[in-house]
């Protein structure tokens, strides 16, 4: 009888054969029973006692080191989330997530524990030869149906590749082995909706027998990729995208059965024959089908899919018309629908008054026909040589794919060849495309489409270009894009880099070209898509350098003109070795801003940054050709002084520097620090912030991004407590306060002077005051105080006008 130790010992060297012990009294001879759970059905074994599990384990062993790999694989594939690939590499279907589905159309498949390498067993009854898919099948379908495609529409896509395919290998073979010439060739897509299917229809290559098995009973296997791997490297431009493989096995995904009729053009005539391939997911029957009727006399396949319940709506001929349009528009051969049409006969209006004489009155009719229409009228211009394209035909494709209404502003067509070889055709709108209007960067606003020989694959890939074009409306047409294999996610490789490098680049050759060539076509650019290149700036370091000499500003001395960082740098003065910006919420801000006083005096020209990104775009830009970018109102700042200016700048310093103190004791924490100013001329006072502070612009806007008071408060205390007060000691009113400070400085009216010399430099320089109703008491109270026409009138009251405040 077989021992504990017994089972221990086979156990270790058995992977995944549970087993179940049972009492000594159930034990039946000397064997114990166990469950194997390798692959379903469940089945039952006798285990053998301790004299045969030693010749036994000599065979486990071998395989152990095996199985533990794939154990290990398939956890890590697992705890990854990717439990269908678990299922794949272990054996073991992964459990679904609590609340999870399975995916679309769900449907058990058979699985068999035969050797991947073996064909499919035969088995012959009545209606055919019947197939069992090979034991890799079971296991990857499930994968494709369920996980591998997150939009079912893409099913067409696929089936109308592989026809497009065998049309191609049709043309290639007509024209290097056969010696008939070849049929016109196109595809046909036909609905019936009382059988509820769906038809597409080729009369390309077509498939003998002994194909159809190879090719349909093997998931990824593919007459055309052999067909590829046969022609000689660079000796051929036969271009086949699609695959009888993983992309047929899409149409599981509306489809609860799959009928295949095909006619080879490689048979001879004597074996000419139309086979009929039926499936319905676990296994398949292969059989020949003389009655049924193929639109191409030479040769064809006909796919029939019985769609399920909850995929009717790809019946309609108008849900067809749009995905044919979105993913197939630029095949080759010509794709015609059977769709319904409504024509106006003209007959005999019976009803109508007749005079003797008179020809009779007609009328229209309506009556509906059913005809072929052709979906894919618009050729893929981008596969023409540029030299050979006119401006019409670009505004016609622009305007026709992107659904615009306005004339592209700049073109960019181009072809790389090389290592990596694609074609691309990028177009710049001349007004904001409507999507981008409210969120500048809508998903729903990307329209650079992916091709993958004339096949559209996504519009949405954000890696394709940056950010700050999304603006851009184009085509990329390339083999060597790395796609997952449903084609629906672009994998990051050195092949995508590269192409999104040549685009970016040759669209920013084109905005150059359009800047230097056409300044009228430039500004209408700049303001509908300025804001992107400045983002830009802050975002994409890649491209720092290059956008930079793009970006423009208002300035002092541009007047109703923006002026680039090159234009500035070309007017500045003799020896200025910096460039001067102010911020301020719009022009006129900026231009009154106190300490624009100082640079008109040397003549010094000052960008104005009157939004929040200009702040941060020159925060980004940090210098241009050398020269530094600096905020004159920020603290620190040095203009050149000779050696005058200095010895009287240290003067004043040192005079002043009492009045200093005690300003800096009377405001308390509505400032950092008082300072003696050098960049003030007819200002009193203004208030400045220390190297690293926020202007009074970025600081509104930050707090507009905050959502707690909390927030709140603690960033408007750290903003308000970096604010320097600069004081002008050329000024009367500060020589004044001054006088005050050393005669009466507890009095009332030094105390109102202090505020009103902090409350107004804070005004003009785009600050918010804290009380208004104070300040306006203030200003009252100093009208009334120097004025002789308010002397003795009524409410002469030095503190009891109270002044209302409407916000």
């Amino acid at each position: 009888m077989a021992t504990v130790a017994d089972s221990q010992h086979f156990a270790q060297g058995t992977a995944f054969h549970f087993f179940e012990l049972r009492a000594p009294s159930e034990f039946q001879g000397s064997s114990f029973v166990y469950r194997r759970f390798t692959s379903p059905p469940l089945e039952m074994a006798a285990l053998p006692t301790s004299e045969a599990l030693a010749a036994r384990q000599h065979r486990i062993q071998r395989r152990s080191s095996s199985v533990l790999v794939a154990v290990a694989i398939g956890s890590f594939a697992y705890f990854a989330g990717i439990p269908f690939a678990f299922s794949l590499v272990t054996g073991i279907r992964a459990p679904a997530p609590a609340g999870s589905s399975r995916g679309v159309g769900q449907f058990k498949l058979g699985r068999r524990a035969a050797a991947t390498e073996t064909a499919a067993t035969e088995v012959v009854e009545e209606e055919g030869e019947q197939f069992e898919f090979q034991a890799e099948v079971g296991r990857v379908m499930d994968i494709i149906v369920n996980s591998l495609y997150s939009n079912k529409d893409v099913f067409l896509r696929e089936l109308v590749s592989n026809s497009a395919d065998a049309c191609d290998k049709k043309r290639f073979l007509a024209l290097t082995e056969g010696d008939a010439e070849p049929e016109p060739m196109n595809l046909r897509i036909s609905t019936d909706k009382e059988a509820r299917t769906l038809t597409i229809e080729d009369n390309g290559v077509g498939m003998l027998k002994e194909e159809l098995q190879e090719n349909l009973g093997r998931i990824a296997r593919s007459g055309t990729a052999n067909f590829v791997k046969e022609l000689k490297s660079g000796e051929s431009d036969v271009s086949l995208i699609g695959q009888f493989g993983v992309g047929f096995y899409s149409a599981f995904l509306v489809a609860t059965k799959i009928e295949v009729y095909s006619r080879s053009f490689k048979a001879t005539p004597e074996e000419q024959k139309t086979w009929k391939w039926t499936s319905t997911g676990g296994s398949y029957s292969l059989k020949e089908e003389p009655d049924v009727q193929l639109f191409g006399l030479q040769s064809g396949t006909k796919i029939v899919l019985t769609l399920r319940e909850e995929a009717q709506e790809y019946l309609d001929s108008g849900k067809l018309s749009d995905l044919v349009k979105r993913y197939s528009e630029f095949i080759t051969f010509p794709i015609e629908l059977w769709n319904e049409k409504v024509q106006y006969d003209q007959v005999v209006d019976e009803s109508a008054p007749k005079k003797e004489g008179d020809k009779p009155k007609m009328k229209s009719v309506p009556r509906s026909v059913f005809e072929w229409e052709v979906m894919n009228k618009m050729k893929p211009i981008w596969l023409r040589n540029p030299d050979v394209v006119n401006e019409s035909e670009y505004t016609e494709f622009y305007k026709t794919t992107f659904k615009a209404f306005d004339e592209p502003l700049s073109v960019t067509h181009f072809k790389v060849e090389g290592q990596i070889e694609f074609r691309a055709l990028v177009f710049i709108p001349s007004t904001m495309p409507f999507e981008l209007t409210r969120d500048m960067f809508s998903a729903e606003g990307r329209a650079m489409r992916l091709y993958v020989k004339r096949v559209f694959i996504n519009d949405k890939f954000e890696d394709l270009i940056p950010r700050w074009l999304t603006f851009a409306r184009g085509v990329v047409d390339s083999e060597d894009l790395p796609l997952n294999v449903g084609r629906e996610i672009l994998q990051k490789s050195r092949t995508l880099k590269i192409i999104r490098k040549r685009v970016v680049r040759k669209v920013l050759d084109s905005i150059d070209e359009l800047r230097e060539k056409s300044p009228a076509k430039y500004e209408n650019f700049w303001n509908s898509y300025g804001k992107y290149f400045k983002v830009g700036l802050v975002e994409d370091m890649d491209y720092k350098d290059e956008l930079k000499r793009f970006v423009r500003f208002w300035s002092s001395k541009s007047g109703d003109n923006m002026t680039s960082l090159d234009e500035y740098v070309g007017r500045m003065q003799e020896g200025q070795d910096k460039i001067y910006f102010v911020t301020g919420e719009g022009k006129r801000a900026a231009e009154i801003s106190p300490a624009m006083e100082k640079m008109r005096l040397k003549g010094y020209e000052v960008l104005y940054m009157v939004d929040p990104l200009d702040e941060i775009c020159s925060q980004s830009i940090v210098d241009f050709d050398g020269k530094k970018m600096v905020d004159i109102n920020k603290a620190g700042l040095d203009l050149s002084k000779n050696e005058d200016e200095k010895k009287e700048m240290e003067d004043m310093q040192k005079e002043y520097e009492g009045l200093a103190t005690w300003l800096k004791k009377q405001l308390g924490e509505r400032v950092q620090k008082v300072a003696i100013s050098d960049r003030l001329v007819d200002s009193p006072a203004t208030l400045v912030q220390g190297e690293w502070g926020m202007s009074p612009m970025m600081q509104r806007y930050m707090k507009s991004q905050t959502t707690s008071s909390a927030s709140d408060s603690a960033f408007a205390i750290g903003s308000r407590n970096q604010a320097i007060l600069e004081i002008n000691p050329s000024h009367n009113v500060i020589k004044g306060i001054k006088k005050m400070m050393e005669s009466t400085p507890d009095s009332p009216e030094t105390e109102d002077m202090v505020m009103m010399i902090y409350e107004t430099a804070a005004l003009i320089g785009g600050y918010n005051i804290e009380d208004p109703g104070d300040f306006a008491k203030r200003v009252t109270k100093l009208m009334e105080s120097n004025s002789e026409y308010f002397a003795g009138g009524s409410g002469g009251g030095s503190g009891d006008v109270d002044a209302e405040v409407v916000s």
